[in-house]
């Protein structure tokens, strides 16, 4: 909870569990209490815990090539939550109940008003990165979301290539003495170095890389594995005449790989024989299909297993009716 400008201490809104483990555990109580003196309810993270909400990221996620982190504010009638302040990232602000007024400052001239406007229900308001912004309620309490996009950035790659450079003996060999005394040797041994890393990175496998940033920027979101179990239990009766789908927002991508399939999937990678490559260009290519057009690339065997195992791992599900 939030008010004025500052975070309130957790002890004024929470109490002790009566469960060994259960340090904090929020008192509706307590925290009806804090609202009531004008603190701003703080929901972090509710895309995790709310279903429509999880399918609207992941839907919005898949169109924007982007992570997306949504929390939630509610807001008693004359308060403000936050003061004047810049976030790392662009956010969309979806006021879902009430009003409440916006300021958004220029990134450059700090001064300098760009935004001054109330936002009523059903409004949207897109603040990049880097503007500062405040908000406060008038006579309405306000409930708003706002939609934090973690944009993937170049720096992503280069990071790939500082962990893949991080696995060379030449870039692991210690500095001499004399670089922490002396600035002239410390420039030779950063000249020195510098000319190897260049020379280094025009023998870097493309591949190799691709592979290390696709895992970064591609994967790390949670499958949406609603009715798991009973899709789980059902495995049997999946056959060759059944037609199965693209779990919604699942991924599924085909990363380079010598002698093996690698398959990464929205939080984890498979790897899979050669012998699946074509089947798995198919499956990935297609939203949906019948069990037996994989046929044209595997044996029907074959086939049912990979079906199976892409069902077990929240890739694909049958079509029911």
């Amino acid at each position: 909870m939030v008010a004025d400008g500052r975070t309130l201490p957790p002890s004024s809104y929470t109490t002790r569990g009566g469960g060994r483990r259960a340090e904090d555990v929020v008192s509706p109580a307590l925290v009806y209490a804090r609202y009531s003196e004008g603190a701003t309810i703080v929901v972090e993270g509710l895309h995790r815990y709310w279903p429509p909400l999880t399918d609207f990221c992941r839907g919005l996620e898949l169109a924007l090539g982007h992570r997306l982190q949504v929390n939630a504010y509610v807001t008693p009638p004359g308060a403000r939550g936050f003061d004047v302040h810049r976030d790392d990232h662009d956010v969309f602000v979806l006021q879902i109940s009430g009003t409440k007024h916006w300021l958004v400052y220029d990134r450059d001239e700090p001064e300098r008003v760009v935004v001054d406007r109330p936002l009523e229900r059903g409004a949207c308001l897109y603040v990049p990165e880097g503007f500062p912004h405040a908000a406060r309620t008038t006579h309405d309490a306000s409930a708003h979301l706002t939609v934090g996009v973690l944009t993937h950035e170049a720096i992503d790659v280069v990071r790939a290539v500082a962990d893949l450079a991080a696995d060379e003996p030449a870039f692991r060999a210690r500095l001499p003495a004399a670089a922490s005394s002396d600035a002239g040797a410390l420039r030779a041994e950063v000249e020195h170095h510098v000319a190897e890393l260049r020379a280094w990175l025009d023998k870097v496998d493309v591949d190799e890389l691709t592979a290390r940033v696709a895992r970064r920027v591609m994967s790390s979101a949670q499958p949406l594995l609603r009715g798991q179990l009973r899709r789980l239990h059902a495995l049997d009766a999946i056959d060759a005449a059944t037609t199965v789908r693209r779990r919604p927002g699942a991924s599924c991508v085909l990363l380079p790989a010598p002698g093996v399939v690698r398959v990464l999937l929205a939080d984890r990678e498979l790897e899979m024989p050669p012998v699946a490559a074509v089947a798995m260009e198919h499956v990935a290519r297609n939203d949906r299909f019948r069990v037996g057009d994989l046929h044209s690339f595997l044996d029907a065997d074959s086939a049912l297993v990979l079906v199976r195992r892409l069902v077990r791992e929240g890739l694909l599900e049958a079509v029911v009716g």
